[in-house]
């Protein structure tokens, strides 16, 4: 069970952690969680460059250890790489000291190009693991969650409900993954394409 649009008493619950961007201007900002993969993040970039969009990557430290040509073609074209720990834990099912640990193990990776923005994985964190987290990264969740990992959701079903859920200063989640990609090809051209002839531009954290 998941929500596509995260409700605005959520936000009000937890203020310290991002959910949303606070603007007048017509600005979306796009995120993509679990990469870099070989089997979707460069199509993905392929996609932002034709829009002149930019993007927010939110990285899983093995992934980028395997994959480590994909994550400089990131940072060369100018997103914000992020951390999403090193081996893609739930927080809820993780020690407090092994989730720190595994964030710290994905900073080294990521270096001088850390944003120190952090998302938790699924969303799902301790409050503990949170007052450690905070004390060196912005924590950002999202207002708009696309679904592109629900195999009940038809790539139709998820691209009007992503679209009907955006609104100026909204951030929304799309995964870059092998298990994703044959959805995201449908979904992300015209999500893009929707917006960018609305006059909205794709910014990153």
């Amino acid at each position: 069970m998941y929500l596509h649009k995260t409700p605005t008493w959520l936000g009000g619950l937890f203020p310290n952690i991002l959910w949303n961007i606070e603007t007048d201007a017509k600005e979306i900002y796009l995120t993509f969680d679990d990469g870099p993969v070989p089997e979707a993040t460069p199509w993905v970039l392929e996609q932002l460059e034709k829009y002149n969009a930019k993007a927010t990557f939110f990285m899983v430290g093995d992934n980028i250890k395997k994959h480590n040509e994909l994550f400089t073609t990131v940072v060369e074209d100018k997103h914000t790489v992020a951390n999403h720990t090193f081996n893609h834990l739930n927080g809820w099912q993780t020690g407090s000291q092994v989730y720190s640990d595994n964030v710290g193990k994905a900073e080294e990776l990521i270096g001088a190009s850390s944003s120190q923005l952090f998302r938790p994985p699924h969303g799902r964190l301790k409050w503990s693991q949170y007052r450690d987290i905070k004390k060196n990264y912005k924590v950002v969740m999202w207002d708009v969650l696309s679904g592109d990992f629900n195999n009940s959701l038809s790539a139709e079903k998820c691209l009007t409900r992503s679209i009907d859920a955006t609104s100026t200063g909204s951030i929304i989640v799309f995964l870059d993954s092998a298990k994703t990609i044959e959805k995201l090809k449908y979904v992300l051209p015209r999500y893009l394409e929707h917006f960018a002839a609305l006059d909205f531009t794709f910014k990153a954290l």
